[in-house]
């Protein structure tokens, strides 16, 4: 017997839970990152490798604070350059972890880019494949009998399920000195995945993971005789159901202090601060909601951590196999 999971979403009691579907179906799979300039490669494995650093990204989002059954994620992504047979490549790999109600979705994946350059611009290409893992904590909801049939409705599990399905990302993405640009598709193959109470389990539930479409772009502005920089970026995302946009605006002075702004479309306003150490940033974002979810909480907060180890690819004797050396 199959029986389909239509919304499980529905279940998180309140109206403004809703809201999650209603900025997209993009929210099924994927965070709405405030920091998404610092942490391209979250949406766009393409990114992997675009600098000569081990690249690593360590963010947390707590959606909605103060509400019950609120949207938390955390996540990591580390990545690297790499050459191989004279070509130049870059690698890496994903890890996330996040909570909406009684939904608990872990996503793991390795990244590998191929790269070209052009002088100091780059194009590259990058695919991620991985597994997209989900859990539904049945044992948890609250039904209410049907007033017809007082009897639970047949499409809600009552006990825990859970369920694994091959995911995959793609992504092009473009890098100059002063700008970037790039554009990615995830869950490319639209997971499917069956939610069963184990392995041996004939009833099951399903679930679908929305392909996603993102566009992304920035770029680096110099004040002249200043030591200030604009760094205007922004993304629109859609699942060619719904879609969403978001921009962000982050004024930069003498390369260490970042602090800005942004927008997301009919959901939240954005303020931004960080600190750029030697090899590492330390950013914090609070959205503060624009719709109608504003009478249920306070708003959302973001950490932002990223770190690098430079990189030394010179060939130091041309009798020895070339390698990849941290300094």
């Amino acid at each position: 017997m199959i029986r389909k999971l239509h919304d499980i979403k529905r279940l998180l009691i309140t109206v403004a839970m809703g809201a999650i579907v209603t900025l997209g179906a993009l929210a099924q799979a994927d965070a709405a990152l405030s920091h998404f300039w610092v942490g391209k490669s979250y949406y766009n494995p393409a990114v992997a490798g675009d600098e000569n650093v081990i690249h690593m990204n360590l963010g947390s989002r707590m959606q909605w604070v103060d509400f019950k059954h609120a949207p938390m994620t955390f996540y990591i992504t580390v990545d690297m350059p790499y050459k191989l047979l004279e070509q130049r490549w870059g690698v890496g790999a994903k890890a996330e972890f996040e909570r909406i109600g009684l939904y608990t979705n872990t996503r793991i994946g390795a990244q590998i880019a191929w790269k070209k350059r052009f002088g100091k611009r780059t194009l590259s290409v990058g695919i991620q494949p991985g597994v997209f893992s989900q859990t539904f904590r049945g044992s948890d909801t609250q039904l209410v009998e049907d007033g017809t049939t007082n009897e639970p409705d047949p499409a809600i599990p009552t006990s825990d399920v859970s369920g694994t399905a091959f995911d995959a990302n793609v992504g092009v993405y473009f890098s100059a000195p002063r700008y970037w640009a790039g554009f990615s598709i995830t869950h490319i193959t639209s997971p499917h995945i069956e939610l069963k109470a184990s392995r041996e389990a004939i009833d099951y539930f399903e679930f679908n993971a929305s392909r996603s479409y993102y566009f992304m772009g920035g770029g680096n502005i110099p004040i002249n005789n200043t030591l200030f920089e604009i760094q205007p970026s922004g993304m629109f995302a859609t699942d060619t159901k719904a879609w969403t946009a978001q921009v962000a605006a982050v004024l930069r002075y003498n390369r260490m202090l970042n602090i800005g702004a942004g927008y997301r479309w009919k959901d939240a306003v954005t303020a931004f601060i960080g600190v750029n150490l030697k090899n590492a940033y330390i950013g914090y974002a609070y959205d503060y909601p624009v719709s109608a979810i504003s009478k249920a909480t306070f708003g959302s907060h973001e950490v932002f951590v990223t770190y690098n180890v430079k990189l030394d690819n010179r060939e130091k004797n041309k009798n020895k196999q070339k390698s990849v050396r941290l300094m």
